[in-house]
């Protein structure tokens, strides 16, 4: 495939295309700094579970239309029942942000394909935790990520809390969580927060480049491999060492490595098809 293919998301709030393997999905609110909103977030979950069951899908980029990432929750809309509709109850209530989050930031985790988030400004709130959820952050020269959540008098939600410490420690995260500090590209690339800063005008054409790569690499290695990894932060070591070895050997088996070994030996690069 070398033009890029728009695919539906029923929606103008989101876009997506498909070119060489790489899913470009844009957040398109540009004049809400792409917050979330009743339109955009069901289309986001949806589009996530269309992606990964596409095989010609081999990395997903998400992104933001403009110069934010993602401003989180419409704060504009907030403050007039709290979470939810008012007529539910407090469980209701709670059961229901457990599913958006579940269906959103765990399933971008959990998601069998690698992702990236091009961050090309603000990073806030569930938009923080939206790009964390990702398994590359590359940003703009000029973005930033806050939590945001206690200057809305909130203490956090999809899952930002559990990855910040993953990525920076406890006492840092506490911190971040604590003063709804901006933190500056630079250094979140310091903190480990991002993989790489580049200039705005850069950052599509970066992000594109290594998603190429990543796209052309073999799926299903790759596929075991953010298992594996995923697994390393809540499993024990024999636990991990197992499947390792039970993700190695079903790899073995696979077109692709003899594709792999193939190549090697007639010093070409592999072609891999997922298979």
């Amino acid at each position: 495939m070398t033009a890029d293919t728009n695919l539906d998301t029923g929606t103008d709030e989101l876009l997506c295309t498909l070119s060489e393997g790489v899913a470009t999905v844009t957040l398109n609110r540009p004049e809400k700094r792409n917050a979330l909103s009743d339109t955009l977030t069901p289309a986001l979950r949806e589009i996530l579970l269309v992606l990964e069951a596409d095989s010609e899908v081999r990395c997903i980029v998400l992104t933001g239309a403009g110069k934010a990432f993602c401003a989180g929750g419409d704060v504009s809309a907030m403050g007039t029942g709290g979470v939810g509709q008012p007529t539910q109850t407090l469980e209701e209530k709670i059961r229901q942000l457990q599913h958006r989050q579940e269906t959103l930031t765990l399933r971008l985790h959990e998601l069998a394909k690698p992702t990236i988030a091009a961050i090309p400004g603000p990073a806030a709130g569930a938009g923080f935790s939206i790009a964390l959820a990702c398994d590359l952050r590359v940003a703009a020269e000029d973005a930033f990520l806050t939590t945001a959540f206690g200057n809305i008098g909130l203490s956090g939600d999809y899952g930002g809390s559990w990855m910040l410490t993953q990525l920076v420690g406890t006492a840092k995260a506490k911190e971040l969580y604590f003063t709804s500090a901006r933190v500056p590209a630079n250094e979140c690339l310091r903190l480990g927060l991002v993989n790489d800063v580049v200039p705005f005008d850069a950052l599509q054409a970066h992000v594109a480049e290594l998603a190429a790569r990543i796209a052309k690499g073999p799926p299903v290695a790759i596929r075991y491999m953010k298992e594996n990894l995923n697994r390393a932060i809540t499993m024990d070591f024999k636990t991990c060492l197992g499947q390792e070895a039970d993700r190695l050997v079903r790899c073995a088996q696979t077109q692709d490595h003899k594709e792999a070994v193939k190549a090697f030996v007639e010093k070409r690069p592999p072609t891999f098809i997922g298979r």
